[in-house]
């Protein structure tokens, strides 16, 4: 995995490191802008990494859309080194997009992941060809870093959001700024906007004083360095998160690609943002080429701007970090799988009895064990796994009783059986242990003993995605000045 190979097959490994966290926006905007890859001077500059590490426990793949994850990594060397940010020798992920394009090709979503957000890491490989154990509940953004390695760990990545989500990646990006500040310096700048004036200290909270006035409150143009400004920007706005940070990212991205269409697709516009775009990126093997790049991206040239949409994954604080939100991202992630427009006014506000269907446990083994003191609860648990079909091995009482959560752990190859496990207990996590076995284990936690069970013609594994979700969604045409921050 550690080993980068040119496409070509010839030419030095390595050559260039992709990292940063906003430079991943300049893939995607291509991609979703339709930019003609014929026009691009493919002559040996496309780098792959090893898909080596690539779990073999993978979901199943999609006759319809595909999905795109596109990865930026903090870590700062060669041409990246000067334009700000710390230096080090392990590549860091900072910003990750999951890009969905519908099976028409007329409508696409971004879903943004924070980096911060703490999840299941499953096991990955390392550069030594070890793989190393899963890890639960950890901050997301450690997947790349599997390894410690400048080039990081992109099939680690991957693998992290494929269990997330559920969703087979059909193709994996990482992409540095440098390219990115080329980019924005050939379309000729991207409007922006900002809710209030930012100064020095706002980009580097350690200096001493406030410093000179960096960006005026307001609507403006920028490109290159203050580009990266922009979309690196964290404090002095809002509440300062990193979530707030996403929310402007994905205005930026909409801004730039609103500003690319209407420059109109031709060579001369066309060349020097392909040429940026290209020097900046590393990706999967299945794209490692002139051929595959140029079907893939014409394949999207229909898309228009109203039907570009950017969201973030539902969810909510947990101290420090970000936790995700069940169920609304499973919600969230069966519309995508199901190919389903996240678009309110098309029906993601319909009655949730329109469109699910009973969970079956046929053929799924499962053993259930109460997580707190309330009595009879793995029992009740347990009538409600056997109507719907489960195989229900054993019931007992947890080692640890004070479970507040409700778990889903599963083993080798059962993610799929253990998400329509998850179906009857609403906001369970799942997670691959290796306690499980061969079979699935509920650990039933104290939100099932103070909620109402869940009815079996109510529980679902294609539930309607919540409507807040499609009401805040951003469009690629929408005004650069709305919907910048939370706080």
């Amino acid at each position: 995995m550690a080993s980068r190979n040119r496409a070509t097959g010839a030419g030095r490994r390595g050559s260039r490191l992709r990292r940063t966290a906003v430079s991943a926006l300049s893939f995607l905007v291509l991609l979703v802008a339709g930019i003609g890859w014929g026009y691009l001077k493919l002559t040996g500059s496309i780098d792959t990494f090893s898909a080596d590490g690539v779990s073999g426990d993978r979901p199943p793949g999609s006759s319809g859309g595909q999905n795109v994850l596109v990865i930026g990594s903090d870590t700062r060397s060669g041409k990246n080194k000067g334009l700000g940010g710390a230096t080090g020798e392990v590549g860091r992920s900072d910003t990750v997009l999951l890009l969905h394009v519908y099976a028409d090709r007329k409508h696409a979503v971004a879903v943004s992941v924070p980096r911060d957000a703490m999840v299941d890491i499953p096991a990955c490989r390392k550069p030594d060809g070890s793989w190393t154990a899963p890890r639960h509940h950890s901050q997301f953004n450690g997947a790349f870093s599997v390894g410690e390695t400048v080039e990081g760990n992109p099939a680690c990545t991957q693998n992290t959001v494929e269990q997330l989500t559920g969703l087979r990646v059909d193709h994996t990006v990482v992409i540095d700024f440098a390219g990115f500040s080329a980019l924005t310096s050939a379309v000729g700048g991207v409007p922006v906007c900002l809710p209030n004036d930012i100064y020095q200290r706002d980009l580097n909270p350690k200096r001493t004083t406030r410093g000179t006035l960096v960006f005026e409150k307001g609507a403006q143009t920028v490109s290159g360095q203050r580009a990266l400004d922009y979309v690196r920007l964290r404090h002095g706005i809002g509440d300062g998160s990193d979530i707030g940070r996403i929310k402007r990212q994905q205005a930026f991205i909409a801004s730039l690609v609103k500003k690319i269409k209407s420059r109109g697709m031709n060579p001369t516009t066309l060349l020097p943002l392909a040429d940026a775009a290209t020097d900046a990126m590393t990706v999967d093997p299945g794209l490692g080429s002139a051929d595959k790049l140029l079907a893939f991206a014409l394949s999207m040239k229909n898309i228009d701007l109203h039907n570009t949409k950017f969201v973030t994954v539902p969810w909510r604080y947990e101290g420090e970090r970000v936790a995700v939100v069940e169920p609304d991202a499973d919600a969230l992630w069966a519309a995508l799988k199901a190919d389903r427009p996240l678009d309110a006014k098309a029906g993601a506000t319909a009655s949730p009895k329109a469109s699910r269907s009973p969970v079956s446990g046929a053929g799924i083994q499962v053993s259930v064990y109460n997580g707190t003191t309330v009595p009879g609860l793995a029992a009740k648990a347990a009538g409600l796994l056997r109507a719907q079909g489960f195989t229900v091995t054993n019931t007992a009482t947890a080692q640890d009783q004070t479970r507040s959560a409700t778990v889903v752990a599963y083993g080798p190859g059962l993610r799929d059986e253990a998400r329509t496990t998850a179906g009857l207990f609403p906001g369970a996590r799942i997670t691959e242990s290796a306690d499980a076995g061969s079979g699935i284990q509920v650990t039933v936690g104290q939100d099932y003993a103070d909620g109402p069970s869940a009815a079996p013609d109510a529980a679902s594994a294609t539930p309607e995605v919540p409507a807040a979700i499609a009401d805040e969604a951003r469009s690629a045409d929408d005004d650069p000045c709305e919907n910048l921050s939370y706080g």
